[in-house]
């Protein structure tokens, strides 16, 4: 999973995580923009649509500050989200404006980068009109406020962007808002609206803001001298008695009177899938694929459990042409040999550490792709983010520069029983812990970032493809796989896949859950019987597929994408196709949604 993509929600946000900084400053349209572009080389079409885009970027991260920290933008880190009626209409009117002159603009005649950037740019703003006016997240999710106060203050102190006094000076400006937002939390969500599985999740999570004032805030604050660090303590308590005002409404009122159904319905998610991922791929394309991609991949593992399980003692039955029931033994056998090789209980980070090295060292040595020069840190997951995924990758803002991305990895908490760890610990095994390094790190997440940034576009930066992110981790996976990673062990192979089923099942089980009306029954059949989860992975993945929609199928739209982007280029160049160029370009984009990376590398035209 990768961190800092939210940028692409920025207006999203108010209606419902690189590149040099822009330009904020409005450039003058008409003949002044023709007149500085004749002297650039630039055609006046690109020079305007360059104007647009700023004021664009200007206009999100005036009205998002909490997103613009993140992207490293800070000038507004003092300031925090206004998702009050008003607000919410300041920002649908200033996305209409920049739609109705990108409309009036001829964008046949921008370069085709630009005409890139300005289908990423008209699909953000139609999707920050539609989720104001129709998805109306504001009034049925209660995420997007509890999350919106973690994040302004997370996005602070995270990272050494400034000083500590001055990040401490921004964090107290924002604790000081920060009741207000609650307020309009309680002012905008309609509890016969809010589903039961939203409101318990935040009722839950409410004082897990507390916990980053506790863990960031609360021990720097003798860096701060009077009046500063009296206004500090003031706003920590404040924020403290202001937690405590929303969870007893989110206990007494919302929780009990949560009525809301979590799935959005057929219409809205074909409607959320194709803003989301602005894919060539429709629903029942994804849907279709997917399915024969099970099967297939299915296939292919009983295959390998035929090659490890030969001679074995107890082994089950083996035929060529396999029964369901079979094949579903074989390959429950062979991953059992997998499970049987796993971390100690206090060593999943540093083994994680480990298989970092070793995945950079197997690219470097096989010259798969150009490697980073910028830093990466192994850290402990911090407490308050951990329970949703094992790892992340969190990448600086793409407006940061020289910054450390982190790739988070979870320890096994504490209390946990030994039951408990041993499950987290057969699915988290050793070989996995091998695809999440090159998942997250090398060459995934962390490398893909790093070539994206060199792609000039500031607005491509800020409105970064998720799906096309998403979609390279996986990528990287099987590309690995293929190079022979560890020795071509089989049973690295047989996990690989196993990952990639997750990936499978994500895509089905998001349609299955928001369209087809899938029980969890029919959900954890697909998870543990069918994609061979455990248990504790697949209901918390069941909770997750009932608190969001259309994100889901972003790994395996991604991923199916980039295998046909590659075996297009193969096709086109035949021999003289070479692996490490066309990474580093695929890579050279800035990473659009893959469908324009796709056009771009084959020189169509933009669709």
């Amino acid at each position: 999973m990768r961190r800092s993509l939210l940028a692409v929600t920025l207006l999203a946000s108010l209606a419902a995580c690189h590149k040099e900084p822009a330009d904020t400053t409005a450039a003058a349209p008409g003949a002044d923009a023709a007149a500085t572009a004749a002297t650039a080389g630039v055609s006046p079409a690109d020079a305007a649509f360059a104007d647009l885009s700023r004021r664009a970027l200007d206009g999100w991260l005036q009205l998002s500050p909490v997103s613009a920290t993140q992207i490293g933008e800070h000038r507004y880190d003092g300031e925090l989200d206004d998702l009050s009626a008003e607000g919410r209409q300041k920002g649908l009117e200033a996305s209409r404006a920049i739609l109705a002159e990108l409309d009036a603009m001829d964008v046949s005649t921008l370069s085709s980068e630009n005409q890139v950037d300005a289908a990423i740019l008209r699909n953000q703003l139609q999707y920050d009109i539609w989720s104001g006016e129709t998805l109306q997240s504001w009034a049925w999710d209660p995420q997007l406020y509890s999350g919106l106060a973690g994040s302004a203050l997370y996005g602070l102190m995270a990272r050494e962007f400034a000083p500590m006094p001055d990040r401490l000076g921004s964090a107290t400006a924002r604790m000081e808002k920060i009741p207000a937002l609650l307020a309009q939390a309680r002012a905008n969500l309609d509890p016969a609206r809010v589903p039961k599985i939203h409101a318990e999740t935040v009722a839950k999570q409410n004082a897990g803001i507390l916990g980053i004032v506790d863990a960031f805030i609360a021990p720097n604050l003798g860096q701060l001298a009077n009046p500063e660090r009296e206004r500090a303590e003031l706003a920590i308590a404040g924020l403290k008695k202001a937690v405590a005002e929303h969870q007893e409404w989110l206990d007494k009122t919302l929780v009990p009177n949560a009525k809301g159904d979590f799935r959005i319905g057929a219409e809205l998610y074909d409607q959320k899938l194709q803003f989301a991922l602005l894919s060539s791929l429709s629903r029942a394309e994804i849907k279709q694929r997917a399915e024969a991609e099970l099967v297939r991949v299915r296939a292919e593992m009983y295959g390998i459990a035929r090659q490890v399980l030969a001679g074995k003692p107890g082994a089950p039955e083996l035929p060529e042409n396999p029964t369901p029931e079979q094949q579903q033994k074989a390959i429950e056998a062979a991953l059992e040999l997998a499970y049987a090789e796993r971390p100690a209980r206090d060593q999943v980070v540093p083994d994680a550490e480990a298989a970092l090295a070793r995945a950079t060292e197997f690219v470097r040595t096989h010259d798969l792709v150009t490697l980073p020069d910028a830093p990466v840190e192994i850290i402990e997951m911090p407490e308050f983010q951990r329970g949703v995924a094992v790892a992340y990758a969190d990448s600086p803002g793409p407006l940061d520069k020289n910054l450390k991305t982190f790739y988070a990895v979870s320890p096994i908490p504490k209390d946990w029983t030994q039951a408990q760890v041993d499950s987290f610990l057969r699915e988290y095994n050793s070989r996995m812990i091998e695809l999440l390094s090159i998942h997250e790190g090398t060459p995934g997440h962390y490398l893909e970032g790093w070539h994206s940034a060199k792609f000039p576009s500031t607005l491509r930066a800020v409105l970064r493809s998720g799906m096309f992110a998403e979609g390279w981790a996986v990528y990287t996976e099987k590309m690995m796989a293929d190079a022979g990673y560890l020795d071509n062990d089989p049973l690295f192979r047989l996990v690989q896949l196993k990952f990639y089923l997750r990936t499978i099942a994500n895509a089905i089980l998001d349609q299955g859950v928001h369209v087809d009306g899938w029980t969890r029954e029919q959900a954890m059949d697909l998870m543990v019987n069918q994609t061979f989860q455990q248990e504790s992975e697949a209901a918390g993945k069941w909770t997750r597929a009932q608190l969001t929609s259309a994100q889901l199928p972003t790994y395996f739209v991604g991923v199916q994408e980039h295998f046909d982007t590659r075996k297009a280029v193969e096709a086109k160049l035949g021999d003289s196709f070479d692996l490490k160029a066309y990474h580093d370009r695929i890579l050279s984009y800035g990473a659009p949604p893959v469908r324009f990376a796709r056009q771009l590398m084959l020189d169509e035209p933009i669709r």
